[in-house]
This record gives C-alpha cells, structure tokens and sequence, in this order.
C-alpha cells in the first residue's frame, strides 16, 4: 500500500508520526512545510515541502492546490492521510481523482469541535476519524480512535 501524509509542521506532525506502528509498514511520501522540526523529524523519510506558510494564504493554498494534483498523479497513493492543517485541503479534497481514499485525524485539542480543515474536509473525506467522544457526537459520519499522543 502507498500513503502520501500530508500535513503541517510542529503539533500535526508528531501527531502524524505518533502513528509509525501503522505507516512504517507501507511505501510513503510525506508532504509538510519547510520548517527545521520537520526536516529533523523526518530525516530519512521521503519528504516534499508545501508552500509555506499555510494557514489562511489564500496564493499559497493555490500553490498547494496544483502541488497536489501533481504529488497524487505522480505518486499515485492508495490512501491520503492527514492530520490537518491547512496543506491537508488540496491532497483531501484531489485524493478521489487518482482513487485513493482520503482519511483525516483531527488534533487532539479538538475536543468540543472541528478545526477549521475539519469543516472543510469533512463533507468530501472517506475517514474522518475523531480523539474525543464528544467531537463525535457533533459529527456523525466520525469514527473515534482515542488519543493518539
């Protein structure tokens, strides 16, 4: 199986790679910001830089847009996972036209209700997977998998 991981730097990354018992056993590409942590974190991983940054920048979320359709069209993935942030729209929302399935975790301080990148992949993704009981409530079509961290 091939997994592209596209997601942001700092909290939604080590999120991503609290996950290593489930991806480590399949081909992978990540997809991330260009920042120190990530560089670190990922040392011998195969890693893209998205345009940077993402939250709410508009230019950078069309840069990410045509990254994306190339990233899946050249990669090929069976499933698009993330954990947010920003960068996960365009690999979610594409993820259908190379036919992988696209499955979002939403970060652990989200308790309450979805983050912003979890209102907006929510109608499209095939997993939307919640950390809290109480999220779930408000959105049926989630699964709860418990505290990844």
């Amino acid at each position: 199986m091939k997994i592209l991981i596209a997601c942001s730097s700092g909290g939604h990354l080590a999120q991503a790679l609290a996950l290593k018992p489930w991806w480590e056993q399949h081909e992978r590409l990540w997809v991330t910001g260009p920042t120190p942590d990530a560089k670190m974190k990922l040392a011998g991983e195969r890693a893209i830089a998205c345009a940077w940054p993402t939250q709410r920048n508009i230019p950078n979320l069309v840069r990410n847009t045509r990254l994306a359709r190339r990233v899946l069209r050249d990669f090929r993935p069976d499933v698009v996972f993330s954990t947010g942030a920003a960068v996960a729209v365009p690999f979610i929302y594409q993820a259908h036209s190379v036919g992988a399935t696209s499955i979002f975790l939403e970060t652990v301080d989200r308790i309450q209700k979805p983050s912003l990148t979890g209102r907006l992949v929510y109608p499209y993704v095939d997993q939307y997977l919640t950390q809290w009981e109480q999220l779930h409530d408000r959105l049926p079509r989630s699964n709860v998998v418990g505290l990844v961290l």
